[in-house]
C-alpha cells in the first residue's frame, strides 16, 4: 500500500550537517539520554520480525520517563507496520538509510514523509555505472518513496512486487514509472561476491558520490545520496530539538549502523552484531532475541531511580 501523503521537505546537499564520525578522545561525561535511537532489524526486533513484550514495555517506560524513542532503519516507510503502534507521541522514525523522516501516525497506509535526503538521479547513474564496472553481474533496484523498481534478474530479496522491472538506467531516467517521486537509494546485488568485499570494492568504485553502505546479511549493497546516513539524518532531527550527541543511546546492529553509533554519546552493538559495529560501539548488549535493547534500557531507568 502506498504511503497517502507527497514529501514536503527535501534536504539540499549543501546544508549544513552535524559531524556523523566524531568519537571525542576523552568520553563526555555521563549525561541522562534524551533520546534513544534504535535500529529495527536484528537489533529491536526479534528475527521473526516480532517486538517482544518486554521490549514493548521498554520503550514506553523510556516515553513515559521523558526519553524519545527514534527507529532509525533502512527499510522504507511502507514496511514500518510491524512497529508503527510504538512511535508515542512524535510518531516519527528515520527510513531508507537516513533517506526520509516519516510521521508513522495514521496507521498502514497513512504514514506521511515529512524530510527526503533524495540520491540525485546523476549520482545514481554514476554509482550504478561504477558498480558494474568494479563487480561485473551487480543487479539493480531502485527504491522510490512509494514504490520498489527493479532490473531484469534481481532475486525476490524484499516482501512486495516490484511497480516495474528495466535497466537501471531506464528505471532512472526522466520517463520512467513515477520518475516524479524522488530516489531514496539505489540497491545493488551480486550473486557471489563475498558481502564486505563486496561493500569495500563499491565504496572505493563509487567515492564520495553516493553513500554506500549494507544491512543485509547476503551482498546486498544500499547506495545512498552523498552525506546521507542514519547518523547525519538523526544529527538533524537531534539539532532541531535542540538534543546534543552525548544525550543520545544509540543501538545497532550492522554495517549501515557504524556511523550513528560512532555519533551518539552512548551506543551497544548487539551480541549478534558485525564486528565492524562491536568495534565502533561504545558497549556491547545481548543478541535481538535476547531482547538486548530492552535489557539497556531497563537498566538505564533504573540507574535514574
Amino acid at each position: 500500500m502506498r504511503t497517502s501523503a507527497r514529501p514536503c521537505a527535501r534536504v539540499r546537499d549543501n546544508e549544513p550537517v552535524t559531524s556523523a564520525t566524531r568519537r571525542p578522545q576523552n568520553p563526555a561525561p555521563l549525561v541522562p539520554p534524551r533520546l534513544i535511537a534504535t535500529d529495527l532489524d536484528g537489533t529491536l526486533l526479534r528475527d521473526d520480525k516480532s517486538v517482544s513484550e518486554r521490549t514493548i514495555a521498554a520503550l514506553a517506560a523510556a516515553e513515559e520517563a521523558g526519553i524519545e524513542v527514534f527507529f532509525v532503519t533502512g527499510r522504507p516507510a511502507r514496511w514500518m507496520d510491524v512497529v508503527s503502534d510504538h512511535v508515542h507521541g512524535h510518531g516519527l522514525a528515520i527510513c531508507g538509510n537516513g533517506a526520509a523522516v516519516v510521521d508513522l501516525h495514521g496507521g498502514p497506509g497513512a504514514h506521511r514523509f515529512v524530510k527526503v535526503r533524495e540520491l540525485a538521479h546523476a549520482n545514481a547513474l554514476d554509482a550504478v555505472k561504477l558498480v558494474r564496472e568494479v563487480a561485473p553481474g551487480t543487479v539493480f533496484a531502485v527504491e522510490r518513496t512509494y514504490g520498489l523498481h527493479l532490473e531484469p534478474g534481481y532475486p525476490p530479496l524484499h516482501a512486495e512486487p516490484a511497480e516495474s522491472v528495466d535497466a537501471a538506467e531506464a528505471l532512472l531516467s526522466e520517463d520512467a514509472l513515477d520518475a516524479d517521486q524522488p530516489v531514496l537509494k539505489v540497491l545493488a546485488y551480486h550473486a557471489e561476491l563475498a558481502p564486505d568485499d563486496f561493500l569495500l570494492s563499491a565504496r572505493a568504485a563509487v567515492g564520495e558520490r553516493a553513500n554506500v553502505t549494507r544491512s543485509s546479511p547476503t551482498a546486498l549493497l544500499e547506495i545512498s545520496g552523498p552525506g546521507v546516513s542514519k547518523a547525519s539524518t538523526l544529527a538533524l532531527c537531534c539539532a532541531e530539538r535542540g538534543i546534543r550527541p552525548e544525550e543520545v543511546v544509540a543501538f545497532g546492529d550492522m554495517p549501515n549502523d557504524v556511523e550513528m553509533l560512532t555519533w551518539a554519546g552512548a551506543s551497544y552493538a548487539m551480541g549478534n552484531a558485525h564486528p565492524d559495529v562491536i568495534a565502533a560501539a561504545s558497549g556491547r548488549t545481548v543478541a535481538n532475541n535476547e531482547d538486548g535493547v530492552a535489557v539497556v534500557i531497563e537498566r538505564m531507568l533504573a540507574e535514574r531511580e
